[in-house]
């Protein structure tokens, strides 16, 4: 093999070591990794609950309002997973 016959020759560049001095804020920065805010209007907030329908079986969980929401926002982050959660 060629490369093999320069390799006491090849410049070798070594890998960048970092240290981390500052553990706290470091292992709070890897805690917020891929967290975003959104803001919601109230009239989100109220409509984020389907209105009872009187109609037998499971009621749904979350409107269509909320579902549309999650989807959006998982195209356009390129979440695999948004897990809808009201405080």
């Amino acid at each position: 093999m060629p490369y093999k016959h320069n390799e006491s020759r090849r410049h070798k560049i070594e890998k960048a070591r970092y240290k981390v001095t500052n553990w706290p804020e470091y292992n709070k920065a890897l805690r917020q990794h891929g967290d975003i805010t959104i803001w919601f209007t109230e009239e989100a907030l109220a409509a984020w609950h389907p209105a009872k329908t009187g109609a037998r079986g499971r009621p749904q969980e979350y409107s269509d309002l909320a579902i549309e929401t999650a989807l959006f926002i998982r195209q356009v982050f390129l979440c695999r997973y948004v897990r809808p959660k009201a405080s």
